[in-house]
């Protein structure tokens, strides 16, 4: 399914067909989907298109291997040993890894090796959790014993995004393997060659075939039959908040577990207390690391009067300074986004913060001039000022380099502002306060905090968001917790006799 923006420059490129049951297999039907370097707009690699039958096929693996003794049986030591053994493999083939995600998805290589060095620790936390598990004994009135068995839930279906291919794989496929399920992932049409790199890898170093399995495709085709399939126990997907809306429902049908993690337009609150060069620091960092297509991009600086004018002059400078180019380079600081149409949408966006919400631009707003970069797909990191909370361009997710700032005078209208919004998955403080910054921390109306810091997260710290921004949780024993059944057994102690209907006298109830 090639696009009038994509450049072929061999005439032969890999063709990737699906991974199911621990082996590369053609699809079923015969169109193929382009796979493009986004600094570039080059051809690296075509996948294939999966059709309803071959989702089946899929989950009808997963389901196999699910029930297969030699993993369903397989104890938690030796199943954490393994996973111990993948995390492993993960860091072996590290470099060639680093490299492959760059040029599939355009983040700077030194973004990508930050972020892709920490995912081994996401496997060996949960191969911990994995260990550490406890059932419960609850205390219950009477001569009985009470205690819980939990189970793992059976196959999980699980659509990963662009953005971050690798580490929302992880953050997915950790509690899957170290709970005992299988799965069934669907990677984004735009970056699935790390997703299967890394399948083909854990299957050579002893993952039990039907474990891991993955159809590429696209969203309303593959990802909705995969998320529709009545023989998944659980739905995961990141993605955006409509995305989540329609996947949910259809995996809702089956009554299946979800974790969904969308959308979100991070408010960043900005105190006069605070150093203005370092909220500009954290600024940028907040609003273009991943070419800010990220959900917890710092889209949104509401800054407090006094520092205000100052914050704008700076961040404009400091977003005019950011080397835009082709992320291989490690000098560069700046990638492209996934795609034309992703470029189009950042570019829509200033169109309507200049023309219908009147904002004032005041760095960016455009696509480099640099000739070197025409056939990419980059946008200039951009900087709308004087934003209200009427504004579309506050409101609205841009997922590109692109952040707007807000003016505030009190605290109250400051966490007014921050909480204006239909999202609710991050926020941020900057603060030299401490009682403000645990009392803000407290209100805002989201999943995650960061005080002074932004983009941080931990294998074992929960991450997820409200409102509009999902359900369930990521990381953590919460995340692990999710993926088990959890099963009550009552035992009675008291081998006394008992007839309910000849006894005589008071009866203790039973229920």
């Amino acid at each position: 399914m090639a696009t009038a923006n994509t450049r072929v420059l061999a005439s032969a490129v890999p063709v990737h067909g699906l991974f199911i049951d621990g082996h590369e297999v053609p699809a079923s039907r015969a169109d193929l989907l382009d796979v493009v370097n986004p600094a570039t707009g080059e051809l690296l690699a075509q996948t294939a298109h999966a059709s309803d039958e071959d989702v089946n096929r899929a989950v009808a693996s997963a389901q196999a291997a699910f029930q297969n003794p030699a993993w369903r049986a397989m104890s938690n030591r030796t199943r954490a040993r393994l996973i111990n053994k993948l995390a492993d493999v993960f860091e072996r083939n590290i470099e060639e890894i680093y490299h492959l995600e760059t040029l599939n998805n355009g983040r700077p290589i030194a973004e990508t090796r930050a972020q892709v060095s920490r995912l081994p620790d996401f496997l060996r936390y949960n191969a911990g959790l994995a260990i550490a598990r406890r059932d419960a004994v609850i205390p219950v009135d009477g001569e009985y014993l009470n205690y819980t068995i939990r189970t793992p839930v059976g196959v999980v279906g699980n659509s990963t995004p662009f953005n971050h291919p690798l580490m929302i794989l992880i953050k997915g496929l950790a509690p899957t393997l170290a709970s005992g399920c299988t799965t069934v992932v669907k990677p984004s049409e735009y970056t699935p060659l790390t997703t299967l790199k890394l399948a083909a890898l854990f299957v050579e170093a002893g993952l039990p075939p039907g474990v891991f399995n993955i159809v590429t495709g696209l969203g309303p085709t593959t990802g909705r039959a995969l998320a529709a399939h009545p023989g998944l126990a659980k739905w995961v997907l990141t993605g955006g908040t409509e995305a989540g809306q329609i996947t949910g429902a259809l995996a809702g049908g089956n009554l299946v577990h979800q974790t969904l993690e969308l959308g979100g337009k991070t408010p960043v609150l900005v105190f006069d207390d605070f150093d203005v060069d370092q909220a500009v620091n954290y600024a940028a960092f907040a609003a273009f690391i991943g070419a800010g297509q990220t959900c917890i991009c710092g889209s949104r600086h509401i800054v407090q009067e006094k520092v205000y004018d100052e914050f704008v002059e700076k961040l404009a400078r400091k977003a005019d300074s950011i080397r835009i180019g082709n992320p291989a380079d490690p000098a560069v600081q700046l990638g492209p986004v996934v795609s034309a149409r992703q470029r189009q949408r950042v570019l829509k966006y200033v169109k309507i913060g200049l023309e219908e919400d009147k904002a004032r631009l005041v760095a960016g707003g455009g696509i480099p001039a640099d000739p070197a970069l025409k056939d990419g797909f980059y946008v200039e990191p951009t900087v709308f000022a004087d934003v209200t909370a009427r504004m579309r361009i506050f409101q609205e997710e841009v997922f590109g380099p692109f952040v707007s700032v807000t003016r505030f005078s009190t605290e109250e209208e400051g966490l007014a502002l921050a909480n204006d919004s239909p999202f609710g998955l991050a926020g941020a403080i900057r603060t030299n306060d401490i009682t403000r910054a645990h009392r803000v921390a407290g209100q805002l109306r989201c999943g995650i905090v960061w005080v002074n810091d932004h983009h941080r997260l931990d294998p074992a710290s929960p991450w997820g968001g409200v409102k509009a921004s999902g359900v369930g949780r990521e990381c953590g024993t919460e995340s692990f917790d999710q993926y088990f059944e959890t099963k009550s057994v009552m035992v009675r102690l008291n081998n006394a006799p008992f007839d309910w209907y000849t006894a005589t006298g008071d009866q203790p109830r039973l229920n």
